[in-house]
């Protein structure tokens, strides 16, 4: 019997690692299974299993109105713009006549989604490093804890899809196809609509306009739709989150807000006036300050950027993010889900990838481990807890600043002509 030599391994290791099919069917299984293993479940006011921690809970309550025929953004009103809330009843009705069923169908829907930010990876990062880094990526996205968690947590891997494919598309210059795209994301969460920042830097004033016009024109048309159907309860989609005092952010800090930002229970959402509430200490710093510092950074950002190559886009758009996320009152662990492929494609390195570990690391360890201890304070960290609270959170906010200066760091380079030698097969 021959052996096989080390270029027949070598072969065949590289057949295993470049085999798209084969890195889905792992990412799959690995989270299916992790599902069935942690069951969730949700008795006696306890939640249990691999949704715990998460929101999983608030949705089903929310798709629970529906049994009243309670629909959002007619009877009741939603922090977020309507496709979540949507999501909700739709799954409710059809799989949520138990809370185990409803969580287990909303989780599965989310890793449809996080697959296709698997497929994103390989698609952006082939096209921006050549098809090998593309692969590497798929790769180290498929191997990191906070996707696979935050997907039986939240709908982020949702809002990560929608802000993805509308990049891909865009630095395809496919203009329209984005446009239509960052609707629907802006119709999740306002934020892949950030992506026309980029837009207005990377294309002339005519085509930035047609890009501007078409994502304005399908918001509107939605929007309108449900003003006319009810405006007071569509309003708090739009106002609600700018609303609640500061949570989880150096902002919080200086305003003395040591809780998370989370909104009353789901019935407080019959009536509008409680999105007016505010739970906690008012803002040190007012949101109309921080908002213009943001603007005028962008604003520079803007003017001094001299990269205008398919990378640039990527740094132009992750930027923008951080940059709004940064300047926000609070902190939500879920937003990891989108900042983390941006920066795996902008930063394709190890000390990019450790740098992301490290981000992941602190934003796990705030919450919930910290959160966990919380019960006899109700929920609020004090005591010997809000010393490792405050270093955590300057820690992921020196990190994230420190990803900001990296990206514009790249944005003030000249060009660099995008690898031809290798395609996507």
């Amino acid at each position: 019997m021959t052996r096989p030599t080390n270029s027949d391994i070598g072969f065949r290791a590289a057949q295993l690692f470049g085999d798209v099919r084969l890195i889905v069917l792992l990412f799959i299984s690995f989270r299916v299974l992790l599902m069935i293993v942690y069951l969730p479940l949700f008795a006696q006011g306890v939640e249990r299993g691999v949704s715990a921690g998460g929101d999983f809970v608030y949705y089903f309550q929310l798709g629970a109105l529906s049994r009243e025929g309670l629909l959002p953004f007619r009877d009741w009103w939603s922090e977020f713009p309507p496709i979540p809330s949507i999501l909700n009843v739709i799954v409710f009705q059809l799989f949520g006549r138990d809370y185990t069923t409803f969580s287990m169908s909303f989780g599965v829907l989310m890793l449809g989604f996080d697959v296709g930010n698997l497929l994103m990876m390989r698609r952006i990062g082939a096209r921006l490093y050549g098809a090998g880094t593309g692969l590497a990526l798929m790769w180290i996205y498929a191997l990191l804890l906070a996707p696979a968690v935050l997907i039986w947590w939240n709908f982020e891997a949702m809002v990560a899809f929608f802000l993805l494919w509308s990049l891909a598309a865009f630095i395809d210059k496919r203009d329209v196809r984005s446009a239509l795209v960052a609707v629907i994301g802006a119709l999740i969460k306002f934020t892949p609509a950030l992506i026309l920042g980029a837009v207005w830097r990377f294309r002339r004033p005519m085509a930035a306009g047609r890009y501007s016009a078409i994502l304005s024109a399908g918001f509107g048309v939605v929007y309108a739709f449900l003003l006319l159907q009810n405006s007071a309860m569509t309003l708090p989609s739009l106002t609600a989150q700018f609303n609640k005092a500061s949570y989880q952010s150096v902002w919080a800090l200086i305003d003395g807000n040591y809780k998370t930002g989370n909104f009353g229970s789901p019935l407080e959402r019959l009536d509008p006036q409680n999105a007016m509430r505010l739970e906690g200490n008012p803002a040190v710093i007012p949101g109309i300050v921080r908002l213009g510092g943001a603007l005028a950074i962008g604003l520079f950002i803007f003017v001094t950027a001299r990269r205008r190559d398919e990378r640039g886009m990527l740094y132009f758009v992750a930027l923008t993010l951080l940059i709004f996320f940064l300047q926000a009152q609070g902190w939500s662990p879920q937003w990891v889900a989108q900042i983390i492929p941006l920066l795996l494609l902008a930063f394709p390195t190890r000390d990019g990838i450790l740098a992301v570990v490290l981000l992941s690391i602190s934003v796990f360890v705030e919450y919930p481990f910290l959160f966990l201890r919380t019960g006899d304070s109700g929920g609020e960290i004090t005591g010997n807890l809000v010393m490792p609270f405050v270093v955590l959170i300057l820690a992921r906010t020196a990190l994230l600043l420190g990803f900001c200066a990296a990206l514009y760091r790249g944005l003030r380079q000249e060009d660099l002509t995008p690898r031809a030698d290798e395609t996507l097969p």
